[in-house]
């Protein structure tokens, strides 16, 4: 039997949905015109700028981002002809490679953050009181876990 959702859940639902894509939206916009990189680059270059020696492997930075790997292959691509990363051989695992970040992807990411986290801000955390961000960190952290659990249970199926 069906558990349809109930009126207050689907516009709660709708409304999440709705309001991510705009978020996404807005945010890949102004990045662009702040800075030249897209939603997607600032995405890729977060982790690697964060990383130890700002390189991290392939597949960590796939499962960081949550991306397929043909879809990481091909931005990363796109991202090298730029000269934000680069790619480099792991010796360790030959079919392993590693992504690092170039002066060019240092300098850009950190161009880009002071704006990138004044539009969250503004768009974002600047309308919530301290009481809605707790929930709000509740509320994705619950929802984590939850896909956490069920990508356990796929891969063990």
């Amino acid at each position: 039997m069906t558990r349809w959702l109930s009126e207050p859940e689907q516009r709660a639902w709708r409304g999440l949905l709705q309001m991510t894509t705009r978020l996404e939206t807005q945010l890949n916009r102004e990045l662009q015109e702040t800075s030249g990189l897209s939603l997607a680059d600032y995405d890729v270059l977060v982790p690697l700028s964060e990383a130890p020696q700002g390189r991290l492997r392939v597949f960590e930075l796939a499962s960081d981002l949550g991306w397929e790997r043909s879809r990481l292959s091909h931005h990363l691509t796109r991202m090298q002809r730029r000269g934000l990363i680069t790619r480099e051989d792991c010796d360790a695992d030959r079919r392993g490679a590693f992504v690092v970040l170039t002066g060019a992807g240092r300098s850009a990411i950190d161009q880009a953050a002071p704006a990138h986290v004044e539009t969250v801000r503004r768009l974002v955390f600047d309308g919530l009181s301290d009481e809605q961000v707790r929930s709000l960190q509740a509320f994705t952290e619950s929802v984590q876990r939850r896909l956490d659990t069920a990508e356990e249970t796929r891969a063990t199926a």
